[in-house]
C-alpha cells in the first residue's frame, strides 16, 4: 500500500510537538519535525496559558509537515481541566487560565465546602481536585464576570485547537470527561453541577468521539502544498487517552502510568466505578476509545522535578535531566520521603525549597545536595504509584501484575527501576512519544487505513519495542511504603475534607 502520513500535535504542560506518522501497512514510524518550549505566564497574580505562542507554533509546525509530504489528516492532543471561551464572533472572550492559579484551589475550597464532595463526585465520577475546570469557572465567574458574560461557547483546550484547524465547535469525549462538569455514567454535561456553579447549559457544544471528521484544513492554514486535502480528525484528543490507546489489550491486571508532567495512573475498565470507597481513594473516571473507561489517579508527575529544574536554572545552575539522574543515583535512596499530592507542590515557585520544609516538619532528613533532592523526588513519586496499585486493586479486587509505562518518562531508567522495586511487579515500558503515537493511531483507524483498534495495538507493538524493568530491591520499598502511608495520612489530615 502506499505510505499514509498524519499530523499528531502533542502539547504537554512543558513542551509542544508536531510530530509527522508515517504507516507503510505494517509498521509506524514517527518524526518530530517541530518541538517547542512554554510556560503559564504569571500576570497580575493568574497563572494564564500562553495562547498566541502556542497558536502559533501549532500552525507553524503543521506548516513545516505540509512542505515536507501530503499530509491525510492532523489532530490534536492536549493536557485536560482547562478551557477557552468563545465569544459571538469565535474569538477568544478572555485568556486561558492555568489549573495551576492558586485562585483556583481557592474557589474549590469554597465550592466543596458549600456542595460537599459528595455532590461533586456523584453527579460526576471525577476525581474531586483543585485542578478540575469547574473550579476555574467558579473562579472566573466572580474574578471575570464580563469574560462569562461574552461567553458562548466553552471548549477544552484541545477542543480550541480543533476549531482554530477546521472552525467546528465540538467538545472532544475524553477532554470533556476530564472537566469535573461531565456525568460519566450519564454521558452526557452535568447539569446539577452545571446549575450549581451557573454555566449557562447553551456554551457547552455538542460531544463528539474519537475518529470524528471535523472536515477539511482550513483554506487560511493550507500555506504549505502536503495540506491541500488534509482532513481534521479528532484523536482521543486529552493526552493520557490517546497515550493509553497505545498499550495493547490493557486489562484489569495491569496498571498503567501515564508519565510527563502529570502522572496518570490507573487501569482500563468496561464501565464506571462510582461509589463511596472509589470517591474517597480519590480515582477518577476518564472516558477511553471504544467505550472504555480510565480509572485513575492524578499522580502530581514530573512537574516537581521539572519546576526543581527551573529554580536551579534561575539560581545560575543549569542540569539537564541526564545530569540530574545521573546524581541521584550517585545517592542513598529512600534518605527522604515526601507526598507528591501536597497542594504546597502544585504552583510554580521554588519547589526545592518547598521540600526542604516539607521535610522538616514532617521529620525527614533533609535532602542537602542536588542528587538528593532529585532521589527524593524519584523514590517519592515510585511510592505513590505503588499507593495507587494498592488502592485500585481494593476496589476492583484484582492484583497488579505488572506496571504498563508510557511517555516522556520512560527515559528516566531510574524512576522505571524504582517504580518495579515499589510496586514488586515488572514494568513495560512502550514508545516514549506514546501520546503522539496514539494520537496518530485514533487518526488511522478513522480513516480507515488500519481495520479497528486490535489491528492498530498489534501495529503499535510491532513498531515499538518494549523494555522491561524487573524488580530487584523490593525489601527497602516495603519498608519506606509504611513511612510514605504516614506522611500521607498527616498531609490528608491537613487538606479539605474530599
Amino acid at each position: 500500500m502506499a505510505v499514509i502520513t498524519v499530523g499528531a500535535v502533542d502539547l504537554g504542560a512543558e513542551t509542544g510537538r508536531v510530530a509527522r506518522v508515517d504507516f507503510d501497512g505494517e509498521a509506524l514510524s514517527i518524526g518530530i519535525v517541530h518541538r517547542f518550549g512554554h510556560q503559564v505566564k504569571n500576570r497580575a497574580g493568574r497563572l494564564w496559558w500562553d495562547w498566541p505562542l502556542l497558536a502559533k507554533n501549532v500552525i507553524d509546525g503543521i506548516e513545516i509537515l505540509g512542505s515536507e509530504v501530503n499530509i491525510d489528516s492532523v489532530g490534536v492532543d492536549a493536557w485536560g481541566l482547562d478551557y477557552g471561551l468563545l465569544d459571538e464572533a469565535g474569538a477568544l472572550a478572555g485568556g486561558i487560565i492555568s489549573h495551576r492559579d492558586p485562585r483556583r484551589l481557592e474557589y474549590f475550597n469554597r465550592m466543596v465546602s458549600e456542595f460537599g464532595p459528595e455532590f461533586f463526585y456523584e453527579h460526576s465520577g471525577t476525581q474531586v481536585n483543585s485542578i478540575n475546570g469547574i473550579f476555574g469557572f467558579a473562579a472566573d465567574r466572580d474574578l471575570r464576570p464580563g469574560v462569562i458574560e461574552r461567553a458562548r461557547t466553552l471548549l477544552m483546550v484541545p477542543d480550541l485547537f480543533h476549531y482554530l484547524l477546521s472552525g467546528t465547535k465540538v467538545a472532544e469525549y475524553t477532554a470533556a470527561t476530564t472537566s469535573g462538569l461531565f456525568d460519566i455514567r450519564g454521558q452526557a454535561w452535568s447539569a446539577p453541577i452545571g446549575d450549581a456553579l451557573g454555566v449557562p447549559p447553551e456554551i457547552l457544544p455538542e460531544i463528539a468521539e474519537p475518529g470524528t471528521d471535523l472536515g477539511p484544513l482550513l483554506p487560511i492554514h493550507q500555506r504549505s502544498a502536503g495540506l491541500g486535502k488534509t482532513r481534521v480528525i479528532l484523536p482521543p484528543s486529552h493526552d493520557t487517552a490517546s497515550a493509553v490507546l497505545t498499550i495493547s489489550r490493557p486489562h484489569q491486571g495491569e496498571m498503567f502510568v501515564s508519565t510527563g508532567t502529570w502522572s496518570l495512573v490507573g487501569t482500563v475498565l468496561p464501565q464506571p466505578i462510582v461509589s463511596q470507597q472509589s470517591r474517597l481513594l480519590n480515582l477518577t473516571n476518564e472516558g477511553g476509545v471504544d467505550g472504555t473507561i480510565r480509572f485513575l489517579r492524578n499522580v502530581m508527575g514530573l512537574w516537581i522535578l521539572q519546576e526543581s529544574r527551573r529554580q536551579w536554572a534561575r539560581e545560575g545552575s543549569n542540569f539537564d535531566y541526564v545530569t540530574l539522574t545521573r546524581l541521584a543515583a550517585e545517592v542513598q535512596p529512600l534518605r527522604s520521603i515526601i507526598d507528591p499530592a501536597d497542594n504546597v507542590f502544585l504552583t510554580p515557585g521554588d519547589i526545592p525549597g518547598r521540600i526542604r520544609d516539607y521535610c522538616k516538619r514532617h521529620g525527614q532528613p533533609v535532602p542537602d545536595s542536588v542528587g538528593e533532592m532529585v532521589r527524593t523526588i524519584i523514590d517519592s513519586l515510585a511510592l505513590a504509584y505503588r499507593q495507587t496499585a494498592v488502592d485500585l486493586e481494593s476496589i476492583t479486587k484484582t492484583p497488579i501484575e505488572s506496571v504498563r509505562v508510557v511517555g516522556g518518562g520512560i527515559q528516566n531508567a531510574l524512576l522505571q527501576q524504582a517504580t518495579a522495586d515499589a510496586t514488586g511487579v515488572p514494568v513495560r515500558c512502550g514508545a516514549v512519544e506514546a501520546t503522539a503515537v496514539g494520537n496518530a493511531l485514533g487518526q488511522l483507524i478513522a480513516l480507515g487505513t488500519i481495520g479497528s483498534t486490535d489491528e492498530g495495538w498489534d501495529v503499535v507493538h510491532n513498531s515499538f519495542p518494549e523494555k522491561i524493568y524487573l524488580p530487584l530491591a523490593t525489601g527497602i520499598y516495603d519498608d519506606a511504603f509504611g513511612v510514605f502511608q504516614d506522611i500521607q495520612s498527616v498531609t490528608a489530615a491537613e487538606r479539605p475534607v474530599r
